[in-house]
């Protein structure tokens, strides 16, 4: 059985053993007998951490389940994002920064590889 804290309001800290199906429920505080909710603990490691490093941690526990892999793409997309002199309210922030999938074949004809391949370009 794991230990779970507790606090009681006139006697503080406590931890009791309690099975995880009773982990949530009050826990009678051994000096008064008054039930106590659980409380969780931090580490004080994360409490004392720097503002840098606790956003750092916040963006990889983000990007845990959709990363983002860094291409030259993405970094460019990024690097404008960050250059963007209009302002949030100017409605271009809502479209993508993206450079164009225009390429030329050698004829010289355009082509958007990604786009709709069966249009005709002019």
């Amino acid at each position: 059985m794991p230990v779970y804290d507790y606090k009681c309001a006139d006697h503080g800290l406590f931890y009791e053993l309690a099975s995880m199906e009773d982990s949530n429920k009050p826990m009678a505080c051994p000096n008064c007998g008054k039930p106590c909710a659980r409380v969780i603990m931090l580490a004080p490691e994360f409490l004392a951490m720097k503002q840098e490093l606790r956003a750092a941690h916040t963006r990889n526990e983000t990007a845990q389940h959709a990363p983002v892999l860094s291409t030259p793409d993405y970094r460019a997309e990024q690097q404008a994002r960050r250059e963007h002199k209009h302002g949030k309210g100017c409605g271009c922030g809502d479209k993508p920064i993206r450079k164009s999938n225009l390429i030329y074949t050698a004829e010289g004809n355009k082509m958007f590889p990604s786009m709709r391949p069966w249009m005709i370009s002019h």
